[in-house]
C-alpha cells in the first residue's frame, strides 16, 4: 500500500506553522485596532467586526497548532477535526463578508448616530462628560481637526477662546488647515471626517487580511484532506 508522502507531510506542517504565525498577526493586529479605537471614544456596536476578527485570530492560532500536529501524529482524527473547522472559518468568513456589503448603509447609520451621541457630550457644561472633552481636546490637536460634524458648533457654549479649543498651533496658522474665527485661528476639518477615514483605513486593511487569509484557508484544506487521504491508503 502506498505510504504518506513525506514531502506533503512536512509541508502541511510548514503550512501550518505559518498559519499559526498568521493567526498571531492577526490576534495581535486585532487587539491594537480595539484598544485605539476605545481610545477615540467610538461607539462600541462599530467594533463588532474587530471583535470578530480577535476571535478569529485566537481560532486559527489553536487550528495552525491542530494542524501541526495532525501533520507531525500523521492523526487522520486531527486532520479531519482540522478540515471541517477550517471549511466552517471560511464559510462564515463569506457569510461575514455578503452580510457586511448589504448592511453597509446601516453601519454608516450607527456611525452617524454615535457622531450624535459624541455631539451631546462635546455640549454638556455639566462636567459629567469633562474627561471625554479633555481627551477629545487632545485628539483634535493630535488630528488638527475641529468637533465633529459642524467645527466650533459642535462645542455649543464650551467653545471660548481662553479655552484653546479647536486652536491651530504655530506652525499651521499660515496652512490651508486653518481659518480664522472670532479672531482665533482654528482648524476648518471636523474630526467625524478624521474618524471615518480612521475606520476606512483599517476595514481596507481588514479586508485585505480577510481576503488572504482566505486564500491561505484553501490551501489549508487541500493539503489537510490530501494527507487524510494518504494515511488512509498507507
Amino acid at each position: 500500500m502506498a505510504g504518506v508522502s513525506k514531502c506533503m507531510k512536512y509541508s502541511m506542517f510548514i503550512f501550518n506553522f505559518f498559519f499559526w504565525v498568521c493567526g498571531c498577526i492577526i490576534l495581535g493586529f486585532s487587539i491594537w485596532i480595539r484598544v485605539t479605537s476605545s481610545q477615540q471614544g467610538m461607539d462600541s456596536s462599530m467594533l463588532a467586526g474587530v471583535n470578530l476578527l480577535i476571535a478569529v485570530g485566537a481560532i486559527i492560532m489553536i487550528l495552525g497548532f491542530l494542524g501541526c500536529c495532525g501533520a507531525a501524529k500523521e492523526s487522520r482524527c486531527m486532520l479531519m477535526l482540522f478540515f471541517v473547522a477550517l471549511l466552517l472559518i471560511l464559510i462564515l468568513q463569506i457569510v461575514g463578508g455578503v452580510l457586511g456589503a448589504v448592511n453597509k448603509s446601516k453601519v454608516e447609520s450607527t456611525f452617524e448616530l454615535a457622531l450624535s451621541t459624541m455631539v451631546e457630550s462635546l455640549q454638556s457644561t455639566t462636567g459629567e462628560y469633562k474627561e471625554f472633552q479633555e481627551e477629545f481636546k487632545q485628539f483634535e490637536r493630535k488630528n488638527k481637526c475641529c468637533g465633529l460634524v459642524n467645527g466650533t458648533k459642535d462645542w455649543g457654549q464650551n467653545f471660548k477662546p481662553p479655552s484653546k479649543i479647536c486652536q491651530c498651533e504655530a506652525e499651521d496658522q499660515s496652512s490651508d488647515l486653518c481659518i480664522i474665527y472670532q479672531s482665533e485661528y482654528i482648524y476648518k476639518k471636523p474630526c467625524g471626517e478624521v474618524i471615518m477615514q480612521q475606520v476606512k483605513d483599517s476595514l481596507v486593511i481588514i479586508m485585505g487580511i480577510a481576503f488572504g487569509l482566505a486564500v491561505v484557508e484553501i490551501l489549508g484544506l487541500v493539503f489537510s484532506m490530501s494527507l487524510y487521504c494518504q494515511i488512509g491508503r498507507k
